[in-house]
């Protein structure tokens, strides 16, 4: 693994050169730490993985950053999760990532509008040596989809779909997970724009009430994670 460069400055009289040290340590830092648990490309999770960014980058989507997968991986882990759900399959990238912090036995529900690139994500977790019934593939809108999943019945959600939508999502969340689960929604940054005091637009709009809604519902214990996009996390008591 290559370390990042050091960050050389020289202090100035009026301080600005401190916080110039102070800011570019960060940002090397913040790329060391999402490079630090990418695997290694010779194996199959790490093949599989670039395959997936690499079929997400021509379709035009964004993938969760590598960051944000490893701590999707770790709170899988953490959570001892066998049933999971993920809304945005995308190309599979965080579904890897999802599946190899999940146990063994474990099944992730993924959800997405788009067949096309579910198609890709079942062939990227193949790839990667899982088995096709760890992962249960169903098209169609999130709001759909999930009203028909069982109550109480998993450990993880995670939301990486349209930003318009996680306020409703948090709602079926609440009901879809066992005590002590954890629900996660990727970009809610976005960008630099959910701080912003200027008119947002709509998906920002949704994101400010989900921060709201996480934080004032006493039955979440949340906590917002400077990873990729904005990694908003709560457990639920």
């Amino acid at each position: 693994m290559r370390f990042p460069r050091e960050v050389d400055t020289v202090d100035a009289p009026d301080g600005r050169g401190r916080e110039k040290a102070i800011t570019g340590n960060r940002q090397t830092s913040w790329a060391f730490a999402e490079a630090y648990g990418t695997p290694d490309a010779a194996s199959a999770e790490g093949a599989a993985l670039a395959r997936a960014r690499e079929r997400a980058a021509e379709a035009g989507v964004r993938p969760v950053s590598p960051g944000c997968g490893d701590a999707l991986r770790l709170l899988a882990a953490a959570t001892n999760a066998k049933a999971v759900v993920e809304i945005g399959t995308g190309t599979g990238v965080s579904g890897l990532h999802l599946l190899q912090g999940m146990r063994p036995d474990g099944v992730l529900t993924t959800i997405d509008t788009e067949t096309d690139r579910q198609q890709v994500a079942r062939q990227v977790f193949r790839a990667a040596g899982f088995a096709a019934n760890r992962a249960r593939l169903i098209p169609g809108p999130a709001l759909d989809v999930l009203p028909r999943l069982a109550d109480g019945g998993y450990d993880m959600m995670f939301c990486d779909g349209d930003r318009r939508d996680y306020p409703e999502c948090l709602e079926e969340s609440l009901r879809l997970l066992r005590s002590g689960g954890l629900v996660c929604f990727s970009g809610v940054f976005a960008e630099g724009r959910t701080m912003a005091t200027a008119a947002p637009p709509a998906s920002v709009r949704r994101l400010r009430e989900l921060l709201r809604a996480i934080r004032e519902n006493h039955e979440l214990i949340p906590a917002l994670l400077p990873v990729g996009d904005g990694l908003l996390c709560a457990a639920r008591r």
